[in-house]
């Protein structure tokens, strides 16, 4: 058997932080939902069953959450951070697709959120 390709998920993380460039975000905060893809080789653990062969998933969402809790103006400043210390932190990662999203964003529109895309490489 041959993994061409394999990856670690977490899918809509939801957090309330304090990003956004109006002064009332950065006071009340706002909820925002993240969503990771890691390029990983998950070859290894396919073969061994074994936890320490992988990415752990409770410390991947520790990762995320303290680049959440740290305020920031823009989104896309959120998730290069957020990629950048999952690379740090996870050596044999190898990608990071990242979806930032804020809900209710203060746009006077009626919308699910708004948000950035990322796909980061080592």
């Amino acid at each position: 058997m041959i993994i061409e390709r394999s990856y670690i998920l977490l899918k809509e993380l939801r957090f309330h932080a304090y990003h956004g460039v109006m002064p009332q975000e950065r006071k009340v905060g706002g909820d925002f939902i993240v969503s990771l893809r890691v390029g990983i080789d998950l070859s290894r653990p396919v073969a061994s069953d074994d936890v320490a062969d992988t990415l752990n998933y409770a410390t991947l969402y520790k990762v995320v959450k303290r680049e959440m809790m740290i305020p920031s103006q823009l989104l896309e400043h959120v998730g290069g951070r957020i990629g950048e210390a999952v690379l740090d932190a996870f050596p044999q990662a190898v990608s990071v697709d990242l979806t930032l999203m804020k809900l209710n964003p203060p746009m006077g529109a009626d919308s699910k959120g708004a948000g950035v895309e990322l796909y980061i490489i080592r």
